[in-house]
C-alpha cells in the first residue's frame, strides 16, 4: 500500500499531493442533493445572483472531503485504522464551479497509543488552494495509524 506506517511520519514533514481537481457544477448539485442540502446558495442560480457571491457556491463539506481524499494515496492508503476527529475546519475563501482545487498535508502532531500497542495517532494539518493559489479550505485530522509489521 502506499500509505505510511505510524513509525514513517515525522512531525513538519510536509505533502503537496500531485492530484488536482476542477469542481463542477454536476458535482455540487448532487452531492448537495445527495446530503439532502437544500441551500439555495449552492443550487439555485438566480438566488445565488442575489448574493455577495454573485454566483452558486461550491457545498463546503465536499470541498472538505475533497481535500482529505487527495491526501490519502500520499499519507494513509492501507495504512489507517481510521479517523478520530477532525477540528478547525476553515473556509477562508469561497469555491466556484470550475475551480481547480490542489492539497497540502502537513503532520503537526503523533504519539504511540496508549491503549494499542500496534497502532498510533498522527495529527493532520491539511490546506487546499484553488488555480490562484488562495487558501479555501483547511482543518486538523486526527488519525488512528497502523505501526510497521514486525518481520
Amino acid at each position: 500500500m502506499a500509505g505510511l506506517y505510524f513509525e514513517e511520519f515525522e512531525v513538519g514533514q510536509e505533502f503537496h499531493h500531485e492530484f488536482s481537481r476542477t469542481v463542477t457544477e454536476m458535482d455540487n448539485t448532487l452531492f448537495s442533493l445527495l446530503t439532502m442540502n437544500p441551500q439555495p446558495l449552492h443550487l439555485d442560480a438566480h438566488f445565488a445572483e442575489k448574493t455577495e457571491f454573485g454566483q452558486r457556491l461550491f457545498n463546503s463539506l465536499y470541498t472538505l472531503g475533497i481535500m482529505i481524499g487527495m491526501s490519502v494515496y500520499d499519507t494513509t492508503l492501507g495504512t489507517t485504522v481510521g479517523n478520530l476527529g477532525m477540528t478547525d475546519v476553515k473556509f477562508p475563501k469561497p469555491v466556484f464551479h470550475g475551480d481547480t482545487l490542489k492539497a497540502h498535508t502537513r503532520i503537526i502532531g503523533k504519539r504511540a497509543s496508549k491503549s494499542r500497542p500496534t497502532q498510533g495517532i498522527v495529527e493532520f494539518e491539511h490546506t487546499m488552494t484553488n488555480q490562484r493559489g488562495e487558501v479555501v479550505a483547511s482543518c486538523r485530522r486526527t488519525g488512528l495509524m497502523h505501526c510497521k509489521p514486525k518481520a
